[in-house]
């Protein structure tokens, strides 16, 4: 190890004013007449201030440093150690989270050759993966080693080990340096490893490895090592199989007494063992055999030194935050990888990939049968429901056309078939409308056989017609869903009245809010209920699973991609959060408010918010619900209104429990949710919420979600 005398050689000294004796030693410092001073305090400060997620903001006015290079002769005014790592790794959020590089930085890791390893020395410290580096290295830096060692001309001559430890004193002057310029003898090596959590070897010498190795594995210490050929990584996890034979038993029963007697010559078939020569890239074995003859070593290119450090690097991070980091060996060969280059839409078959359509096209469009049965038919295929699952089944059986709820097309937010019955209740008032339209109105029974649970409603067809209904059927026909962002205009009090009372009519109520301040406490709250969507795995599944691009040979149900009015930006956005394993991410963390946004800024950006209410809570009054949702959205799109189903995940939970079952991580969080809307509507304790809509003034949608042929529901 450097004597103390020597530490100025590469360790930084960190001066604290409020300590006399740091006070003192700091002016000393200033009065040399070649000490260049530059002072980043406010610099930083001001950095750390503009920080997002502050988790104190109390470390802003921690007290700062000045930090004092020998060999450079620089004084440093800086931050904190507190606030300089904060601001420091802070864009190593979250691929690294400020719990885990908390829990690296207890990390005690020693680096052995400093060739490879300086590079290696580098990017532990960039990403602060450990809180203390012990660098061991006895020989110099030469101007050969400058093709890829990332110093320079002037560190020419001066220890490998100094020479790391200096750059990751310019880097981090607060994370803890040991440097043993005597390489690994035998007075040295158990001074090295002891202590340690992991070492990374990258030594020239057979016997220097198998010495680290030796030390390392009497004391349950896991040794990495990166060789550059073809991105070789080594791990040896003694910590987990404290008998394991050192480099896997490659060199069988060689100790290190052996190879240190071995001659250069006898050293190579060891050599080679641990390489694997059959593995070898072509280059790399014909330059062994011209070693000694035209090469004076092996090579090494600088930009695999950067490739193995960065697989070094990613080998810590899993070790030191307990992830999966078996013994054994792979290569990372990014030139292999280069060999399998292909074009992005082609797939490796040879195939045509499916490439993203952008231009919005026209959309299917439903048909106005002449013949009345055919007609009311028509009119149920185009209901709205959930997803649109349509999930529902027809029947017809004379003049009644009895339909059913199909469970094979439903969801985790269909609790109890509330929105089953919500859409049915839809569909019924669709071919009512038609019927009306026909002159073959009849009367229509919810729930007619106590029997079958699965019969729903029995719609019988007569000889009248109802004008207040049959006028509808133009519009009827044409409702879509428009999620476009929409203009906050106002819509009017006789329109206001026009939708309450088509919501009445059905046996329905209507709570409208078109005050902006109202719109954004209900953005909040369904935003916030949208997240928990997105984080809990069952719901994100489903609610993915939904959506439905163009050529899917599933288009006839679910949501088309283009319906949702995305911009690009949105676009690849939902190619993001779409993954499970990302959305996984966020739920651990406790992230993830974004993806509450776009609902919140598609509801303050609406003319009005509408919750279409039924008085009473078993599913017969949910049909009437759906019946007043339907006839609610008909009018306001007669009336040039755009109108969104929102769905808040709690939308048909009653109470704790329902929630517990739609996501046990945040029932809690839901539970509060769906009584803070029920505050908010003023809703009596049997009211139940059949569907959330918001209406805004935007441009007609262009496209419209594709339905199920119509044998495929009847029965």
């Amino acid at each position: 190890m450097v004597s103390a005398g020597n530490e100025a050689l590469w360790r930084a000294r960190v001066f604290d004013e409020r300590v006399a004796a740091d006070a003192a030693s700091l002016e000393e410092v200033r009065r040399q007449p070649d000490t260049l001073a530059l002072d980043h305090r406010a610099r930083f400060r001001d950095e750390l201030s503009g920080l997002r997620d502050l988790p104190d903001r109390r470390v802003v006015d921690e007290p700062c440093r000045w930090v004092y290079y020998p060999w450079r002769r620089e004084l440093v005014g800086i931050v904190g150690p507190q606030s300089f790592s904060l601001l420091r790794l802070d864009r190593n959020r979250n691929k690294i989270t400020r719990d885990e590089q908390a829990r690296l930085r207890r990390l005690r890791v020693g680096i052995v050759g400093l060739s490879v390893g300086n590079v290696i020395a580098q990017a532990l410290a960039l990403e602060g993966l450990c809180g203390e580096l012990r660098l061991a290295d006895f020989d110099s830096i030469d101007l050969s080693n400058l093709n890829r060692i990332p110093v320079g001309i002037t560190d020419v001559g001066v220890n490998k080990a100094v020479v790391a430890a200096r750059r990751v004193a310019e880097l981090d002057p607060y994370l803890a340096v040991s440097v043993f310029t005597a390489g690994v003898t035998d007075a040295s090596v158990e001074k090295i490893v002891d202590g340690l959590d992991l070492v990374v070897e990258e030594c020239d010498s057979l016997d220097a490895k198998m010495s680290i190795r030796r030390v390392a594995r009497g004391r349950g210490i896991p040794v990495i090592m990166e060789t550059t050929d073809r991105g070789l990584l080594d791990i040896e996890r003694f910590d987990l199989e404290p008998q394991r034979p050192l480099f896997h038993g490659l060199l069988g029963n060689v100790d290190t007494a052996t190879l240190a007697g071995l001659t250069a010559q006898e050293k190579i078939p060891h050599a080679l063992a641990l390489l694997s020569a059959a593995e070898l890239s072509a280059k790399m074995a014909a330059s062994l055999v011209e070693v000694g003859s035209t090469l004076s070593t092996w090579p090494q290119l600088g930009s695999e030194c950067f490739a193995g450090a960065s697989a070094v690097a990613t080998a810590v991070r899993r070790f030191g935050l307990g992830e999966s980091l078996p013994s054994g060996r792979v290569r990372i060969d990014s030139g292999a990888r280069l060999n399998c280059l292909h074009d992005p839409l082609v797939d490796e078959d040879g195939s045509q990939s499916n490439v993203p359509e952008t231009s919005v096209a026209a959309g299917a469009a439903p048909t106005m049968p002449a013949d009345g049965v055919e007609a009311v038919l028509e009119a149920i295929r185009w209901a709205p429901s959930g997803g649109n699952a349509q999930p529902w089944a027809v029947e017809v059986d004379g003049p009644v056309i009895h339909v059913h709820a199909d469970r094979d097309r439903t969801s985790l937010m269909d609790l109890e078939g509330r929105a089953t019955h919500v859409a049915i209740g839809a569909a019924v008032y669709n071919a009512k409308v038609a019927a009306a339209a026909h002159g073959i109105l009849g009367d229509t029974v919810l729930l007619p056989d106590p029997d079958s649970a699965d019969l729903v409603a029995s719609v019988k067809l007569g000889e009248t017609t109802n004008q207040l209904l049959a006028q509808h059927y133009p519009a009827m026909m044409e409702r879509s869903t428009n999620r476009g962002v929409g203009v906050q205009a106002p819509i009017g009090r006789e329109l206001e009245d026009a939708l309450r009372g088509a919501a009445r009519d059905e046996g329905g109520n209507l709570h409208l809010y078109t005050d902006p301040r109202d719109l954004g406490v209900f953005g909040d709250v369904v935003g916030a209920a949208d997240r928990i969507r997105y984080l809990t795995p069952m719901l994100h599944e489903q609610m993915i699973g939904e959506l439905r691009w163009p050529g899917s040979e599933t288009a006839n149900t679910g949501i088309d991609i283009r319906t949702l009015g995305l911009a690009d930006s949105e676009v690849a956005f939902l190619d993001v959060v779409r993954r499970s394993d990302v959305v996984t991410r966020l739920a651990r963390w406790g992230a993830g408010e974004v993806l509450g946004i776009s609902a919140r800024d598609r509801i303050t950006s609406s003319s009005a918010f509408g919750v279409v209410t039924v008085d009473g809570s078993c599913l017969d009054d949910y049909v009437r619900g759906g019946s007043a949702a339907e006839a609610v959205w008909v009018c306001a799109q007669e009336h040039g209104l755009g109108v969104q189903p929102m769905s808040p995940v709690f939308l048909y939970a009653r109470d704790g429990s329902d929630c517990a079952r739609l996501s046990d991580p945040f029932a809690s969080e839901l539970d509060a949710l769906r009584l803070r809307m029920r505050v908010l509507l003023d809703l009596g304790s049997e009211e139940s919420i059949a569907l959330v809509l918001r209406l805004s003034h935007c441009p007609p949608e262009t496209v419209r979600s594709a339905r199920l042929p119509a044998n495929s529901i009847r029965r």
